[in-house]
Parts: structure tokens; sequence; C-alpha cells
């Protein structure tokens, strides 16, 4: 089924022509502020924790579009290397050598990749949708996992094989964020007409 909305809805990112600055400007900060929180909402799991992070960055791509997601990351990141403790295990410019922070990079691209897909969807689906997540999902395991490797073993010289690399960094974590694929993509249909009114 197709969503209805006013024509011209999908120039430049942006899903209404009804949705003001200070509308999209709010719904930035909205979502810069539900990935800081999904930092904190996580589930143990060897080398690199389970957070909601992800979930919070799709949907910020599906509903704002590609440069307001990147954006609402963009901040996030920002506000983290500036020294809030908005990351899952603080803040400080000395997070860039975690071999984690690549992940969070990816967090940015993705949105702005998985944004731009759902702008051109022409039906908007929960297939689409999910079809732009899983996108956005290898991007940040395949930015993550380069990072951590570059990290581990030519920056901070805690040398990783390429299959803990992959046991760790990929098989372990995988799981629960292609649920959090599927999650956001039910979720983005049936907010998205909610949103852009």
């Amino acid at each position: 089924m197709r969503d209805n909305y006013p024509a011209g809805a999908q120039e430049a990112g942006q899903f209404g022509k009804q949705g003001t600055k200070a509308q999209k400007l709010v719904y930035c900060g909205i979502f810069t502020s539900l990935i800081a929180v999904g930092a904190f909402l996580k589930i143990p799991v060897p080398v690199v924790p389970f957070t909601l992070q992800f979930l919070f960055t799709m949907l910020g791509g599906l509903l704002l579009g590609g440069r307001l997601g990147a954006v609402s990351v963009g901040v996030y990141v920002f506000l983290g290397l500036a020294g809030l403790p908005v990351f899952s295990e603080g803040g400080g410019i000395w997070y860039i050598l975690k071999p984690s922070f690549g992940y969070i990079i990816g967090f940015g691209v993705a949105a702005y990749v998985t944004g731009k897909m759902a702008e051109r969807m022409k039906k908007r689906t929960v297939a689409g949708y999910l079809a732009a997540n899983f996108t956005g999902l290898a991007i940040v395991y395949g930015m993550g996992m380069v990072y951590y490797y570059i990290i581990c073993n030519f920056v901070i010289h805690t040398p990783i094989g390429v299959w803990p690399l992959f046991l760790y960094c990929f098989l372990l974590a995988v799981p629960g964020d292609i649920c959090l694929c599927v999650l956001a993509a039910f979720l983005a249909k049936r907010l998205r007409p909610v949103i852009w009114k």
C-alpha cells in the first residue's frame, strides 16, 4: 500500500512540505537524544556491547531522510567527542582510539544511505524499509570491523586476528541488530505518515 504524501514530498529529503525548519530541528534533536539514550540500553556482549543505538539511527534515516538522519547522528558524535558522556563508555576526543568507534562512524553513514533509499521509494513498504535497513547494517558492520582491526593492530598494539574479529565483532553481535532492522521497518511504516502529515 502506498502512503499518501503531499506533492513534492520526496524533494531534498523532505517528507512533507508542511514540515517547517523548526519542526525538522526538533525531530533532529529528538533522534540525537534517542541515540544517546540507546547507548545505555545495552546487553553486555563480549568486545562490542549490543545497544539500541542502531535502531534509532536507522529510524532517523527512515523517518527524517538521509540528510537530517545523518545530521542527528553527527550532532550525537560531536557531543560525545566534545566530552559529554553520551557514548556507551563515556565521552571525549580519546574515544576515537577505541576500536569500537568505527561502528559509531558507521551509524552516520548508514543513516544517510538508509534515508536516501527511503526517499527514493515509490511505494512505502515494510520490505523496502527492510532492504534499506539491511544496507545500513552492512555499512555499520563493514566500517566497524575495518576500524576495529586497524586500531587494534596498528594503533594501540593489541593484535586481533581475522577470525576472532569476525566472531566477536559480527557473529555474536549481528543477530540482535537483524531483529532491530525488522523492528525499525515496521515502526517506520507506522510512524512516517504520522510525523509528516
